[in-house]
């Protein structure tokens, strides 16, 4: 990993991701799995480049009378050529993780701003919306239209009161 690379990974600040954007649900368990996956790469860097990596053959030869086993193991080790994988795969599956972790960040964002525009909408209405006071029958029938068409079933049916009322609010008809 380059320098500035390697900078920029020890700035994020992960907490601050997941509360500032509001991930929840999949994305925040995604992004918990990623930075787990991030700080355990980053611990075994850290130990592999603590650890020597030179062979003190000298040493072994003062303290073993078998000088060709000592040979024996350090023409192996002189020999011996790192074996090269194929990352491709890996770097497939990093890929396709990135791809879903984007499709489920834009799809969070649809879902919030879909939410933030009707929250937007409601703002917008309780600002400009009338008082209660002044507010009349044909105002509230224009809004709710089912209202005049129960009303004129229950007056055809000879209902004057809806079911309720009277349990609700008293019998008026003493006034």
């Amino acid at each position: 990993m380059s320098a500035p690379a390697r900078s920029a990974a020890l700035k994020i600040e992960w907490a601050k991701i997941t509360s500032t954007l509001g991930l929840k649900g999949q994305t925040a368990v995604q992004l918990q799995a990623f930075k787990k996956c991030n700080e355990d790469a980053r611990r075994k860097v850290a130990v592999l480049q603590d650890t020597s990596q030179e062979i003190d053959f000298a040493h072994y030869r003062s303290i073993l009378k078998n000088q060709s086993v000592i040979d024996g193991i350090e023409a192996a080790y002189k020999s011996f050529k790192p074996k090269t994988y194929d990352l491709s795969k890996t770097l497939a599956a990093i890929s396709n993780f990135e791809a879903v972790a984007v499709k489920n960040a834009e799809t969070t964002k649809s879902k919030v701003d879909a939410e933030l525009t009707d929250l937007n909408m409601t703002l917008k209405n309780i600002s400009e919306a009338r008082s209660f006071d002044d507010l009349t029958v044909d105002d509230v029938a224009k809004a709710r239209p089912d209202i005049d068409i129960r009303t004129e079933q229950m007056v055809t049916k000879g209902r004057w009161m809806p079911p309720g009322y009277k349990e609700k609010f008293g019998d008026l008809s003493l006034l």
